[in-house]
C-alpha cells in the first residue's frame, strides 16, 4: 500500500527544507542507504538555495513536495512546462523512504500536471550509466529518445568522477 501523502507546490519558505533533502537523496553518506544515490559518480553538493530559487522563479516552473500526514517532508520534483512538453527532473525521495511507492507518486503527479496543461509529453534527463534508474523509469512508460545532452560542468553540483552524459526520456500522456 502506498504512503498517504499531501502533494503540493513549493514556496520559497520551503527552500532550506528542499536542499537538505535533494542533496541526501543524491549525495553523501545519507544518500547511500537508498538507491537512487550519485554519491560514486559525482562529488559535491546535488543543490543549493539559491539555485532552488532559480528554478522556482519562471511562471513555468514548480517543485510538488511530498510530505506525510504529519508534515515530514519526504520527496520532491521539478516540473517545466516547455513549449511541448513538460519536462520532469530533480524527482527525489529521503533516502530512508526510498521503495515505498513515493517517488512513483511523484512521477504520477507530474504526469497529472502536464495532462492539466494539456501538453501531450513528459520529457526527462537521466545519466546515463544510471542502468538501475532507467529501468525504472523504462517500466513506468518512459522511452529513450535517442537524444543525449552533455553532463552539465557546473562544480557548484557536483564534479564527475568519470565522463557522463544525460539521455533523454520521453513519455506520451
Amino acid at each position: 500500500m502506498p504512503t498517504p501523502l499531501r502533494i503540493s507546490p513549493a514556496t520559497p519558505a520551503d527552500i532550506p527544507e528542499l536542499v537538505t533533502l535533494v542533496n541526501s537523496a543524491y549525495r553523501g553518506e545519507a544518500s547511500q542507504q537508498g538507491w537512487t544515490t550519485e554519491a560514486h559518480l559525482l562529488g559535491g553538493q546535488r543543490t543549493d538555495a539559491d539555485n532552488l530559487r532559480d528554478l522556482l522563479a519562471p511562471e513555468n516552473a514548480t517543485i510538488l513536495l511530498a510530505r506525510t500526514t504529519n508534515g515530514s517532508l519526504v520527496g520532491c520534483v521539478y516540473l517545466q512546462h516547455l513549449p511541448d512538453a513538460l519536462y520532469l527532473g530533480m524527482l527525489s525521495v529521503a533516502p530512508d523512504k526510498q521503495a515505498l511507492g513515493i517517488g512513483k507518486q511523484l512521477m504520477q503527479a507530474g504526469e497529472n500536471w502536464a495532462r492539466q496543461l494539456g501538453l501531450p509529453l513528459v520529457r526527462m534527463t537521466v545519466i546515463s550509466v544510471r542502468h538501475e534508474l532507467l529501468a525504472w523509469y523504462e517500466r513506468h512508460g518512459y522511452q529513450r529518445t535517442g537524444a543525449t545532452v552533455p553532463f552539465p560542468t557546473d562544480p557548484r553540483f557536483g564534479l564527475p568522477r568519470q565522463p557522463l552524459e544525460l539521455l533523454v526520456l520521453e513519455k506520451a500522456i
